[in-house]
């Protein structure tokens, strides 16, 4: 069983008290633990095709990145979450002070990659993941909202199942989003060969 502790919890206290053994995921929020279930069915079919097809990509062009099993991505203000799908550089790693004692990046520049695949908390990856993760400088980070469930101005109307790639371009984010026969496009991997229902028609 895991121990509760008393909120708010700075990110050192999260991670001494983050289980080993666990049939949940945790992430932490402005110092407040959120206990999240482990992604199952399409949800986990998903992650786990987007991780394929990446490790692939990056073997067969022998990219200098790496694809961990679990990783923590550390945001400002007692922050971290732990993404369906992350991309990091092999050389930055060794720049990352809790990156061989914890799995965690707090440098946006170890991240080439971030992918959520959204659930029913879906606000969370909409507004404070795409806030926190513009704020460390990932380059790009991918929302895979198969089940078309995110709010109407992020997927438009009516509702339909979309990937929207944020591309960093000056501090900021810009979306593209690709739905059905769109080839996705990907400034981090240019020549990755992608259909947009390859990924929300599983």
């Amino acid at each position: 069983m895991v121990q509760a502790l008393s909120q708010p919890i700075t990110f050192e206290e999260f991670l001494a008290w983050y289980p080993d053994q666990r049939e949940y995921r945790y992430e932490l929020r402005r110092g407040a633990i959120i206990q999240m279930p482990k992604p199952k069915g399409k949800h986990s079919e998903i992650a786990g095709f987007l991780g394929g097809l990446l490790f692939l990509h990056i073997g067969q062009r022998q990219l200098p990145y790496v694809i961990p099993r679990e990783c923590i991505v550390r945001a400002e203000g007692e922050t971290g979450y732990e993404p369906d799908g992350i991309v990091l550089s092999s050389a930055a790693l060794a720049s990352e002070p809790l990156w061989e004692s914890s799995s965690v990046v707090t440098q946006g520049a170890s991240v080439q990659l971030v992918i959520e695949v959204v659930s029913s908390n879906w606000r969370d990856d909409y507004y404070f993941k795409l806030a926190d993760y513009e704020a460390l400088g990932i380059p790009e980070y991918w929302i895979v909202d198969y089940a078309a469930l995110g709010g109407r101005k992020f997927i438009g109307n009516p509702k339909q199942p979309t990937l929207s790639v944020y591309a960093l371009v000056d501090g900021e984010y810009q979306v593209e989003q690709f739905r059905g026969s769109d080839i996705v496009r990907s400034r981090q991997f240019p020549d990755l060969s992608l259909v947009a229902e390859q990924v929300l028609g599983r």
